[in-house]
């Protein structure tokens, strides 16, 4: 596009995410010995914890905030469809393409707002479920049967989940180096979602994110959710942002504002810290 592109601020919304029931999101089942489960998590390479992806929960908040705004799935990626604009018009004013993101090839695109990351166990929680009695390490197995409609047999299968009472978080750095929590204290690196602010309308947008995350608290991620599985609920939430200053330099670390113990308290001071970021940005 022709206008001109300045990044203007950082958001950083810090979260915790509680495992209520209990979460399968599917890894890749090449690994799975003889006897092993029929369908397991996705884990960490390195630690064999399992990992929640950002890519699960970013996916799941743009496909409940296209249903919820009637928005037309008119995009397959593999067999997925999604809404994607197809022309400069609809797209300046489009929510879902403006902060989630559009193909590559969309030559009118403007950079995507939202980055969501890789979230881990909270540490706490970890040493909870390495000395739970549970079928696996860091989960559970769940047995469920589907029934043949024709012959009503069933066929026994199952499923590998993270159990309830879990707790994912994006891990600051000193979780990785070995700092402590004073040296780390105000890091970004521990944001669950990051979101770039290059238009005034951007903070405005930036609601529908949270409107997003109060869907998939009434939804669930992962898979099986009809059957009872991943039902999560954010705790814990703060924002914090990153300014420029006047001579464009880029804050070391962001500013944070109140912690809030749930995502309505969260939700109902949002408009407050909003208009404050907006007051301190240099539009200009």
């Amino acid at each position: 596009m022709s206008e001109a592109i300045r990044l203007r601020a950082r958001l950083f919304l810090d979260a915790e995410i509680h495992v209520v029931t209990g979460l399968h999101i599917g890894g890749a089942g090449g690994k799975v010995a003889i006897g092993g489960v029929d369908n397991p998590i996705i884990r960490d390479p390195l630690t064999e914890e399992p990992i929640l992806p950002g890519s699960s929960l970013k996916g799941k908040m743009r496909s409940l905030l296209e249903r919820w705004g009637g928005y037309e799935p008119n995009h397959s990626i593999g067999q997925a469809r999604i809404h994607v604009c197809k022309n400069p018009e609809g797209y300046s004013t489009c929510v879902v393409c403006n902060v989630f993101g559009v193909p590559g090839e969309i030559e009118f695109a403007r950079p995507t707002r939202l980055v969501v990351r890789d979230a881990f166990l909270d540490p706490q929680r970890r040493d909870w479920l390495r000395e739970a009695d549970l079928d696996l390490p860091f989960s559970e197995v769940k047995w469920e049967a589907a029934i043949d409609r024709i012959t009503s047999a069933a066929v026994p299968r199952q499923i590998e989940r993270v159990p309830a009472g879990a707790v994912f978080r994006a891990l600051p750095i000193r979780s990785f180096t070995g700092r402590s929590a004073e040296e780390a204290e105000g890091e970004a690196a521990g944001a669950l979602m990051v979101y770039s602010v290059y238009f005034p309308d951007d903070l405005d947008w930036f609601e529908h994110v949270v409107e997003a995350m109060a869907l998939v608290e009434d939804d669930y991620l992962g898979g099986y959710g009809s059957r009872g599985s991943g039902q999560v609920a954010f705790r814990h939430l703060r924002l914090g942002y990153k300014i420029p200053d006047q001579d464009r330099s880029y804050p070391a670390r962001p500013t944070w504002m109140d912690r809030y113990e749930d995502l309505v308290a969260f939700r109902r001071a949002l408009q407050s810290m909003l208009q404050q970021i907006r007051a301190r940005i240099p539009w200009s």
